[in-house]
């Protein structure tokens, strides 16, 4: 089992450290991580500046570019093998409901993933790294199970961990993505100059935090295990704007 490893908080995150201890002895590790902190940043490729991919002293190779980024070169040259897994994390922060379409630590399973790769991303729901060691123990379990018994077809799982002790953690559950509210607004401010800038404000409250969503199940002191799809296509409105566009079509 040779398992790629990657994050979006930076190589130097203690979430990364965290998930490549815990999976010791699973399998051939790999960590390719980028350079500096890229929350946020979805899954943006690098395409306006060559990358550079340098290695620390602990073995973790570290790229000045997304996550995308590490995983992408990682796989398409970088690395002289075809990993049998890619795992991303642990991430300083939840990525439930919306935050998965932002998430550079979802984007960095997605990108194994869209590579044909079964891929994990996994997040402690709280910031300041609190019980990080189950989150830690979480990932070891989930990805035992993965290798155990793998799944007929290339998954991308979205994992939360509450930071709980880990005798507080009231189990796993399948869930469903939630949803927040809109975000709070920006902050306004200004520079020295006068000049005014924004600050992105902060994420709104969970809108949708039924039982069966990654909300609920947090809430509740239960790690999250939803799976997720790449398929953007609505396919219910594909007649509607069929029988809308076929006056376009039909005045070439």
């Amino acid at each position: 089992m040779r398992i790629l490893v990657s994050n979006d908080d930076g190589y130097t995150a203690p979430g990364i450290e965290a998930l490549y201890n815990a999976l010791e002895g699973l399998g051939e590790l790999t960590v390719v991580a980028p350079e500096t902190n890229c929350s946020g940043a979805s899954n943006s490729l690098t395409l306006d500046r060559p990358l550079s991919v340098r290695q620390a002293a602990n073995g973790f190779y570290y790229v000045n570019g997304t996550p995308s980024d590490c995983v992408h070169i990682a796989l398409t040259g970088l690395l002289d093998f075809r990993p049998d897994l890619v795992v991303s994390g642990i991430n300083h922060g939840a990525n439930m409901g919306d935050d998965t379409l932002y998430s550079g630590t979802v984007a960095a399973a997605t990108e194994g993933f869209l590579f044909g790769i079964p891929s994990i991303a996994f997040s402690l729901t709280e910031k300041g790294w609190h019980h990080l060691d189950t989150a830690a123990h979480v990932a070891r379990q989930v990805v035992e199970r993965h290798v155990a018994q793998p799944l007929e077809r290339a998954i991308l799982l979205n994992v939360n961990i509450p930071a709980v002790p880990l005798e507080s953690l009231g189990g796993v559950r399948v869930t469903r993505l939630g949803k927040r509210h809109p975000s709070e607004p920006v902050v306004r401010s200004s520079t020295p100059y006068g000049e005014p800038v924004y600050w992105i404000g902060p994420a709104g409250g969970a809108l949708d935090f039924a039982e069966d969503t990654d909300f609920g199940a947090v809430e509740r002191s239960m790690a999250s295990i939803t799976p997720l799809r790449l398929d953007l296509t609505h396919y219910d409105q594909l007649p509607g704007i069929g029988q809308w566009a076929e006056p376009i079509c039909a005045s070439r």
